[in-house]
């Protein structure tokens, strides 16, 4: 009478949004018969469209009804690593449910089934043997009685239930809090060994024998399809089923229930042309378990060595390689004490002292090369030295521009005649300077309404534009321009 408190797995059924969450649970159950135990959301969300009364029903919706189901306790996400084939995809996170025991308990207890049959969860590849028997011995069973047709597909049936109950408990206890806090404990290195042969021992018999079934399957996929599973439907309608027959869909009922199991037995182990085997996923994620199993234990052994020095080895290292005769020697010993090394090569432009591609980089006359670190705060140190006094060369530079300025404000002035300058009479041809300073007096004047001016030698002027065109010969080319005239005050 101890464990009394609430049982957060049964929320679903009292909640006010109950009817929604009944049917997704009863879905999952429906398909959980079908030995269909693991549904994507979107396979969950068609068959929820099937119902009338979720015609307005969205995908939105489903997904935080799935997360309140999973905040129950009711499911178990399961993230598929394969489902991955874009960045908002692996930020979004694929998953697919499946039912928690407590779960299946409360569905089967509310539609009067038997109970549930928990078993510890194991890696056992018995039943691989045992299915792999049963499939070679469809071709037998094609004139056996309807009796031993039943016998012998509750018996493939029941293995494979088995199957896929214990590989999924191992795994869901493999991942669970309990077992990733022990993943990460000193004490796990004893049994890292264990887990791991548990583990390889596991995936070789599942690949061997999987490859059998999958051979068995190609070949008799017409036969048990076409004739034994006819049989099989058959059978079971001889036993009888008192609320199947009292509500008069027995043979719907009891074939889709066949078909399905048929279609989850094949797809565990056939590729399908909507995703790949379950035997593939299941070989992936133990995979990804051994992995992360030598991870865990590296990154133990690594944290306990954090704390040793290493000062005493160095300097028996150092000892060694003083003590080497020549380069070759220190190059083994190197290899030795630290492995292959990560080379990096460096192409530059310096000219070779000899072009003789046999020749060793060691051979070879070093080179100096000025590195800067690629930091934010780094400044180039400064020349702490003396400056040399350039005031002659700033002298000579000056007197060199306004020379020029005078002779650039002589030629302007030349083309100056009645305190105007007509462009379209200008005959000669001009500098490509001079063109320039007739071209930002335009501007200029252009800038403001008035149409005025100042040229840079204190003259003010007003710009004409008249409506014909002229032609301005210049060094380069001619200029085709408006007639402007420019009359000086």
């Amino acid at each position: 009478m101890s464990n009394l408190e609430a049982i957060n797995e049964t929320s679903y059924l009292s909640v006010p949004n109950a009817p929604v969450y009944r049917k997704i649970m009863r879905c999952f159950y429906r398909e959980y018969e079908k030995m269909n135990f693991k549904m994507y959301k979107e396979d969950i969300f068609q068959l929820l469209k099937q119902d009338d009364m979720f015609q307005d029903y969205t995908i939105e919706q489903l997904i935080l009804d799935l997360d309140a189901l999973v905040k129950w306790r009711n499911l178990t996400p399961i993230q598929d690593p394969g489902r991955v084939y874009t960045i908002a995809e692996y930020k979004n996170k694929q998953y697919q449910y499946t039912m928690s025991e407590y779960a299946v308990e409360i569905e089967r207890m509310t539609v009067r089934l038997e109970n549930l049959f928990v078993e510890s969860g194991n890696l056992s590849t018995n039943f691989f043997v045992r299915i792999e028997k049963s499939l070679d011995e469809a071709e037998d069973m094609q004139n056996a009685s309807l009796k031993d047709i039943n016998e012998w597909w509750n018996l493939l049936q029941e293995d494979f239930k088995r199957l896929n109950q214990n590989y999924q408990d191992y795994l869901r206890d493999f991942y669970s809090g309990k077992s990733e806090q022990l993943m990460k404990s000193v004490e796990f290195i004893v049994h890292k060994d264990k887990f791991i042969k548990y583990l390889t021992e596991f995936i070789q018999e599942m690949q061997r024998h999987s490859r059998k079934i999958q051979r068995i399957l190609e070949k008799n996929t017409s036969l048990l399809e076409d004739t034994l599973l006819e049989k099989v439907v058959q059978s079971e309608l001889e036993i009888p089923h008192a609320v199947l027959e009292i509500r008069g869909n027995a043979e719907p009922s009891i074939r889709e229930n066949v078909m399905g199991k048929w279609n989850s037995l094949k797809n565990w182990f056939l590729d399908s042309d909507r995703r790949e085997c379950e035997c593939k996923k299941v070989l992936r994620i133990t995979n990804d378990v051994i992995r992360s199993i030598i991870q865990n234990a590296a990154l133990i052994v690594q944290i306990q060595n954090w704390g040793i020095s290493r000062k005493d080895d160095y300097k028996k290292f150092l000892e060694l390689f003083l003590q080497c005769e020549d380069l070759n020697e220190a190059r083994r010993l190197s290899a030795h004490a630290f492995g292959v090394q990560k080379i990096q090569h460096f192409k530059t432009l310096e000219s070779r002292e000899e072009d003789s591609i046999n020749n060793s980089v060691y051979d070879e006359a070093p080179s100096g090369f000025l590195l800067k670190p690629h930091t934010r705060n780094y400044r180039e140190k400064k020349d702490k030295r003396g400056f040399e006094d350039k005031s002659f060369q700033k002298m000579l530079q000056r007197e060199a521009y306004l020379r020029q300025a005078r002779q650039q404000k002589e030629i302007v002035m030349h083309y100056i005649k009645d305190n105007k300058i007509t462009f379209s009479e200008i005959d000669e041809i001009v500098t490509e300077d001079t063109r320039t300073v007739f071209l930002q007096w335009i501007t200029q004047a252009n800038m403001n309404s008035q149409k005025t001016g100042r040229t840079e030698y204190g003259q003010e002027y007003r710009l004409i534009r008249k409506p014909e065109k002229c032609v301005l010969k210049c060094e380069d080319g001619n200029l085709v321009m408006p007639s402007y005239i420019l009359e000086f005050k």
